[in-house]
C-alpha cells in the first residue's frame, strides 16, 4: 500500500519531549501525565512522551505515561546507541501501544563536526540501531537528524538501508529550521522517486521555526507525501520552537479542498489544551497566536465588524467553536450555582473530577465577590490553578502589606496546615513582593531563591485577574510555581507558596527532584 494515496496525516506531538527542552519549559511528573492526559483526549496519534536516556527524571515520566495513558502511540526517542535503545525498551514496554525512535545526525556538518564518523559508519549505525528496536517492539521510527542540508543522494542511501532494516516510520526533519517550502517538497519528491520501498512506509516530518516557516515546510512535505506531522502545542520547543500543532491541524481542516486531507485531531481540545501547556510551562500564548491567540477572533476594525455582522464567514474562515473558543465571554457572576458552574467548564473542554470541581468552585464564588465582571479566561485561571500539584500542606490564611514611596515594605502573614494549626511571621524586603516571600519562608521554613517573576492580565478592566509565574531555586533544582488574584502581591504569593508546597511533599515523599537533563542534540 502507498501511505502516500492515504487520506490520514497522523498527528505526532512532541510537546513532552522537544516541546519540554525549551529553555524554562521543564515539567514536574504531574504536569507532564497531566498534558499527557489532554493529548490523549484531544485525539492525537503519537504522544512522544520523552528521551527515556537523558535523565532519570525522562525516564520516569515516560515510564508513567506508558503506563497510565491508553489510546496513543506512546513513543520514547533514542540515539543510535544500545543503551538508549535499552532504556527506552525498559521505560515503553508497559505502554498497550508503543514505539522506539532512533536518530542520527546525516549531514556533512553534524558529520564532521559533531560526530566525527564516515557516511558508511553512520549507515552502519543506523541500520544496527533499528535492527536492535525492531527485535524489541514492532514499531520503529527512524530519524536523519538535519536531514534538510543533508546531500539527497546520500540521504536517500541512509533511508533505503534503515526501511530494508525494518523502521516503519522515517522523519526527514529540518532540524535547524532552515530550508524553505519549495525545497523541502522537493526533497520529499527526491526520495519518493528514488528509495525502494519508501512506498511501504510512513514518510514523517519535523520542522523548527527559526525562519519562521515550520508550518509552511510541514504542510509542503505533506503535499509531497509525508503522512505524519510532528509538532508541539502552541509550537513551543528548542530555540524559536516547533511546528505548531493546533495551526497544522487547522490549515489542514480549513483548507480540506485544497489538501484533500484529514487528522484526527478534536479540534476543539485544541484550545483548553493550549491553555493547559501554556500554564504548566508558563511559556504564554501571545495575543496575535494564529488559531488560539487572544485576538484570533477579535475585530476591532469597524469595516470589519460590520462585515462580520452581516456574516461571519466575511472575516473569519473558521468558527472559534471549532477550536473549543467560547463566543461568549461574560458568562458567570456571585449568584451562579454549581451546576452553571459545572456546565460552563464543560463548555470549556476541562474535565474534573468532584474534588478539582469543588476547589475550583469554591475558589471561583470568593473571586466573584471581588470583581464586577466574570469571564471565561477567568475560570479558566482558576482551574489552572486547582488540582494535581496545587494542594497543601499549608494554605494562606491571611497576608497584610504595608508600603510606601520612601517606606520599608512590610508583610505580614497567616499560614495554616493541614494538621489544623496556624503560623503568623512577618518580614520586610526591597518592595512588597520581596517582603511577602521572606515572610512565607520563615512561616514554611523553607528557603528559595528567586530566579524570575512574570505577571499577566487574565482579563480586562481595573478587576482584571494577575497571573503570576515564579521561577526558583532549591537545593540546586529549578522549580515553578503559579497563581492568580485580582491583587498582584497576593498572586505571587501563591506562587511561591505553590512552590513552597511542592517542596515539603516531595521531602516528605523522600523524593529528589531530576537534575536538568543533559543537553543532547536531537532532530
Amino acid at each position: 500500500m502507498d501511505a502516500a494515496r492515504d487520506n490520514r496525516v497522523l498527528i505526532f506531538d512532541t510537546t513532552l519531549r522537544d516541546g519540554e527542552q525549551a529553555p524554562g519549559c521543564s515539567m514536574t511528573l504531574g504536569e507532564k501525565l497531566r498534558v499527557a492526559a489532554a493529548l490523549r483526549d484531544l485525539r492525537v496519534d503519537v504522544i512522544e512522551a520523552g528521551f527515556p536516556a537523558a535523565s532519570p527524571g525522562d525516564f520516569a515520566a515516560v515510564q508513567a505515561i506508558a503506563r497510565e495513558i491508553e489510546g496513543p502511540v506512546i513513543c520514547g526517542l533514542a540515539r543510535c546507541h544500545e543503551n538508549d535503545i535499552r532504556k527506552a525498551w525498559e521505560a515503553l514496554r508497559e505502554a498497550p501501544r508503543r514505539r522506539i525512535h532512533v536518530f542520527v545526525a546525516t549531514s556533512e556538518i553534524h558529520r564532521e563536526y559533531k560526530l566525527h564518523m564516515a557516511k558508511e559508519e553512520i549507515i552502519r549505525r543506523a541500520v544496527e540501531s533499528v535492527h536492535m528496536a525492531r527485535e524489541l517492539t514492532d514499531e520503529v521510527e527512524f530519524s536523519a537528524e538535519d536531514a534538510s542540508r543533508t546531500d539527497p543522494v546520500y540521504l536517500s542511501e541512509v533511508v533505503a538501508a534503515v526501511i530494508e532494516a525494518g523502521a516503519s516510520v522515517i522523519n526527514i526533519p529540518d532540524t535547524v529550521g532552515y530550508t524553505v517550502p519549495a525545497e523541502f517538497h522537493s526533497l520529499f519528491t527526491h526520495l519518493r522517486d528514488h528509495v525502494p520501498g519508501i512506498d511501504q512506509v510512513i514518510l514523517s516530518v519535523h520542522c523548527h521555526d527559526d525562519l519562521g516557516m515550520a508550518v509552511a515546510n510541514s504542510l509542503a512535505a505533506v503535499s509531497a507525501g509525508a503522512r505524519q506531522v510532528e509538532c508541539t502545542i502552541n509550537g513551543i520547543g528548542e530555540r524559536a520552537g516547533n511546528c505548531s500543532l493546533e495551526e497544522v491541524v487547522m490549515a489542514l481542516r480549513t483548507r480540506q479542498e485544497h489538501f484533500g486531507l484529514e487528522t484526527g485531531v478534536d479540534s476543539r481540545r485544541l484550545y483548553p489544551t493550549s491553555r493547559l501547556v501554556a500554564s504548566v510551562t508558563g511559556m504564554q500564548v501571545p495575543r496575535n497566536k494564529a488559531i488560539v491567540g487572544e485576538n484570533a477572533f477579535a475585530h476591532e476594525a469597524g469595516i470589519h465588524q460590520h462585515g462580520m455582522l452581516k456574516n461571519a464567514a466575511t472575516y473569519e474562515i473558521m468558527r472559534p467553536e471549532d477550536v473549543g473558543l467560547s463566543r461568549s465571554s461574560l458568562v458567570l457572576g456571585k449568584h451562579s450555582g454549581r451546576h452553571a458552574f459545572r456546565e460552563r467548564v464543560q463548555q470549556l473542554g476541562f474535565a474534573l473530577d468532584e474534588e478539582q470541581l469543588n476547589q475550583a468552585f469554591e475558589a471561583f464564588k470568593k473571586l466573584a465577590d471581588r470583581k464586577k465582571e466574570m469571564f471565561d479566561a477567568d475560570i479558566e485561571a482558576i482551574i489552572m490553578n486547582t488540582g494535581p500539584g496545587h494542594g497543601g500542606p499549608w494554605t494562606l490564611d491571611e497576608l497584610h502589606i504595608t508600603a510606601g514611596t520612601g517606606a520599608i515594605a512590610a508583610a505580614a502573614v497567616r499560614l495554616r496546615h493541614a494538621d489544623g494549626r496556624a503560623v503568623d511571621e512577618a518580614a520586610v524586603g526591597d518592595g512588597p513582593v520581596e517582603a511577602a516571600f521572606k515572610a512565607l519562608e520563615r512561616a514554611s521554613g523553607i528557603e528559595l531563591e528567586l530566579i524570575n517573576f512574570e505577571v499577566r492580565s487574565v482579563t480586562v478592566g481595573e478587576d482584571a485577574q494577575g497571573q503570576v509565574t515564579v521561577t526558583v531555586t532549591h537545593d540546586g533544582h529549578n522549580q515553578r510555581g503559579h497563581g492568580v488574584s485580582t491583587d498582584i502581591v497576593e498572586a505571587g504569593a501563591r506562587a511561591y507558596l505553590e512552590v513552597i508546597n511542592r517542596v515539603m511533599r516531595q521531602r516528605e515523599a523522600g523524593i529528589v527532584p531530576p537534575a536538568p537533563a543533559e543537553r543532547i542534540n536531537t532532530p
